[in-house]
């Protein structure tokens, strides 16, 4: 073959029992199996088989991670057990423990190990020399924790991920998206309000990026945490411009009341739609596993809004801060020992012991995907030993209803219809 010849590639796959693959693969040789010869094509030259007339008109899509102007990964504490907290108190205690304590008294009071020794000395050092807040910090879908921060690096933290986690210290909203995915699902998306672990949607957390709608402007971080002034959109304005020309209206860096006009959380919210919707996850599954989403842009006016306006029940649900999550639809009807041992399903009630339970909880709930996660059973397993309180119990159902919920919206969304 010269040089400039191409080389060809070939696939097959091969699906089945595995007696029956052996079988077959002890017979056949490599020239007689009837291979699909590939036309592979710059820029991702897929080893699989792909629809390429699907391929060009999914690229032609608003490439969201060109739409957000900057984006990173989520935090890496290196050490959640000692980093992140179940609550606000637990975090203010180990602050002051750290501000106040030296090294041997934090691993005798934490139950640390002496190979954690350096992780504490760094964790003091940090402490003592910026300043420190705690901060919510969403753990995992629906999970929220809190945390000690500092925005230094190889600190409290490993990796904080300042440059974009300052933005999201104050008001603001982002969405985690994912450019690969282990294949558990197809729902590789959501949105919060607060800084995220990098682990939120899925445990491999290197694929996620987080993507804030607004940016601060830049400060001295030891001054600054929790500033609020001079916010603008992390949006790429020529991309907006396309979007303004094809729906008739007028965009605005923040919300207005005023009619013909659209601002950065109408396109977030469009973009939470078409994610949600369940024939787009399928249509697009092979690309949505290769790199961040690209969502169509709306044909007209109408669909924007009425798909904005479904995003933001989704968004608002996922925030737990939509009414209707209050509107339980399960009852915690048994008093006794809360404490979680092995949740399980059985009959509409989850089990979190062998003797209390949630009752009448859907199983669409029970078994609802976001990313690679389970939130109604992995929120449980990650209290597995811990006794929940009122709060918990009263979060929990409130959980049951966003799952419920959002299954229900995005058959909206594809009532709708998206391209």
């Amino acid at each position: 073959m010269s040089k400039k010849q191409k080389a060809k590639v070939y696939h097959f796959d091969l699906f089945g029992k595995r007696q029956d693959k052996y079988e077959y693969l002890n017979k056949e040789k490599l020239h007689s199996i009837e291979w699909n010869d590939l036309d592979t094509k710059a820029p991702r030259f897929y080893f699989v088989y792909k629809n390429l007339d699907l391929s060009n008109k999914y690229d032609s899509y608003i490439n969201t991670q060109v739409l957000f102007k900057q984006y990173s990964s989520g935090i890496q504490t290196e050490f959640d057990h000692f980093s992140i907290q179940d609550d606000f108190k637990e975090a203010n205690d180990k602050l002051d423990h750290l501000r106040n304590s030296d090294s041997q008294d934090i691993i005798k009071l934490f139950g640390l190990q002496q190979h954690h020794l350096s992780k504490v000395e760094k964790s003091i050092a940090d402490i003592k020399s910026n300043k420190a807040i705690i901060s919510k910090i969403l753990y995992r879908p629906f999970d929220t924790k809190y945390c000690i921060y500092t925005g230094n690096s190889n600190g409290i933290m490993g990796r904080p991920r300042y440059g974009i986690m300052q933005h999201l210290l104050k008001t603001n909203y982002s969405i985690a998206l994912t450019k690969t995915n282990r294949n558990i699902s197809n729902g590789y998306y959501f949105c919060f309000n607060s800084i995220a672990e990098r682990h939120l949607l899925d445990t491999a957390g290197d694929s996620i990026g987080i993507f804030p709608l607004y940016l601060y402007p830049e400060e001295n971080k030891q001054e600054s945490i929790g500033g609020e002034t001079g916010r603008k959109p992390n949006l790429n304005m020529d991309i907006v411009k396309q979007i303004a020309d094809k729906i008739g209206l007028k965009f605005t860096a923040e919300k207005e009341e005023t009619e013909g006009t659209f601002a950065p959380i109408d396109i977030l919210d469009y973009i939470y739609a078409v994610l949600h919707s369940p024939a787009y996850r399928e249509k697009y599954k092979e690309f949505l596993k290769i790199d961040f989403p690209r969502v169509p842009y709306p044909k007209d006016t109408e669909t924007f809004w009425a798909l904005a306006a479904l995003g933001r029940q989704i968004r608002e649900i996922h925030l737990l801060e939509s009414p209707v999550v209050e509107e339980y639809i399960t009852q915690y009807p048994i008093d006794g020992d809360n404490t979680v041992a092995k949740p399980t399903y059985k009959k509409g009630k989850v089990y979190i012991n062998d003797t209390l339970y949630f009752d009448n909880v859907p199983q669409v709930a029970w078994e609802f995907y976001i990313g690679g996660y389970q939130p109604a059973q992995k929120w449980l397993k990650d209290r597995k030993g811990r006794t929940l309180d009122f709060e918990d119990i009263l979060h929990y159902q409130k959980m049951i209803v966003a799952l419920t919920e959002t299954d229900r919206l995005m058959k909206e969304v594809d009532k709708i219809g998206v391209e």
